[in-house]
């Protein structure tokens, strides 16, 4: 606890509602989850409290040999009213365990937190109507900048940036010039752990994404342990090539796998943030249906993991994918224009040369442009969608 800083705080802290007795703190391994959980003992409780509450993570050996029941009831009997309990995936059974406590201990709030998406989001089915879950996002160009820069700027809605965007790009221009800092983010802004260094940052994320395909998805989904190098293969490919309406039958064939399995995969890898999906209507998504686009989950995976030079387009529509699809409905546009979201608003994304006949006559239609540092008419400067959280 010694070690944990409260100078940098998600803004996710002020969005949870650390009064409900059960939560559930869901997000891909890096992104700062158990930090954020350290802060909130830290604050809530000070540095010296050791009897109201107690952080444990149940990857620790102790609990190959000790059930989390016990632990707890133990725990409570001594007078612990605060759990925050992290890793939680990596003990089977978890979540029956947790709903045990919830229902015996009425006087405990518990908090979980958990990197396997895929086994937490099954887990919840065991704690429907008890648990409020959170997911949690890796930093937004926002944070980025309070976190490695110290310049503080406010929260925007979506509204706000589409209606008053000038007024937010004056205040950051006021301090910063935000294009270079944007392109830097871009490649190594998303993951907390860039504090701890940039040279083996890609790395580090390679090793995210290979623990989901090497353990997590032949442990959880039954992935055919033959498989790994194909599917590897398949989000090689994905993040080296402009998206593209999708032609399964192609896509199947370049990672040699049957086009069914190649759904199943595509899925799974969504289900575990690997992958975004789009659809043209999400109302009507069908089990397996083939998306209208695929990207990677956020800019600097891309990077990663492409095996060629990232394309600009690539890189700038995911990235408004990314920050938007966490608060709002995402939909490829059945218009000319890439989005449309949240039914109403239409977004072409592109650089300068945009001219805006892809939605000419649509009615609140909008570019996001990468290239400007103010809004132009109905040209919004890109950078401004990372200050949604």
């Amino acid at each position: 606890m010694q070690t944990v800083k409260i100078d940098f705080v998600r803004s996710k802290m002020e969005e949870i509602d650390w009064e409900d007795r059960l939560l559930m703190i869901k997000g891909q391994k890096g992104v700062g989850k158990t930090t954020l959980m350290l802060q909130r003992i830290l604050q809530e409780f000070g540095p010296t409290n050791t009897t109201d509450v107690l952080y444990a993570s149940l990857d620790n050996i102790y609990f190959s040999t000790h059930g989390l029941l016990d632990f707890i009831e133990r725990f409570h009997a001594q007078g612990g009213k605060y759990l925050f309990l992290d890793e939680v995936h990596k003990y089977k059974g978890w979540s029956l365990e947790i709903k045990n406590a919830y229902d015996e201990f009425e006087d405990m709030h518990i908090v979980l937190s958990g990197s396997s998406l895929i086994n937490l989001t099954e887990g919840e089915a065991d704690l429907s109507r008890r648990c409020i879950s959170y997911n949690m996002q890796g930093l937004s160009f926002r944070e980025y900048l309070l976190m490695f820069y110290q310049k503080k700027f406010r929260k925007r809605t979506l509204q706000e940036i589409l209606n008053d965007g000038n007024t937010l790009c004056a205040e950051v221009n006021a301090q910063l010039r935000p294009l270079p800092l944007f392109s830097e983010y871009l490649r190594y802004g998303y993951y907390p752990f860039l504090k701890e260094g940039q040279n083996h940052y890609y790395e580090r994320i390679e090793n995210i994404v290979n623990t989901i395909i090497e353990s997590e998805l032949p442990q959880l989904k039954k992935l055919d342990v033959a498989n790994i190098r194909k599917v590897k293969s398949l989000l090689g490919i994905l993040s080296s090539t402009v998206p593209y309406s999708v032609d399964t039958v192609k896509l199947s064939s370049m990672a040699e796998i049957s086009r069914y399995t190649l759904l199943q995969y595509l899925q799974n890898l969504s289900d575990a943030r690997l992958l975004q999906l789009l659809y043209s209507d999400v109302t009507n998504v069908k089990r397996l249906q083939k998306p209208d686009k695929i990207y990677m989950e956020n800019t600097n995976m891309l990077h990663a993991l492409a095996t060629t030079h990232v394309n600009e387009g690539t890189e700038r529509e995911v990235f408004f994918i990314n920050q938007l699809s966490s608060a709002h409905v995402v939909e490829y546009s059945k218009t000319t224009a890439d989005f449309t979201i949240d039914h109403q608003y239409t977004i072409e994304v592109g650089g300068r040369s945009k001219d805006g006949k892809q939605i000419a006559g649509v009615s609140e239609s909008f570019i996001a442009s990468a290239d400007e540092e103010f809004v132009l008419g109905n040209k919004i400067p890109l950078w401004l969608f990372g200050f949604l959280y």
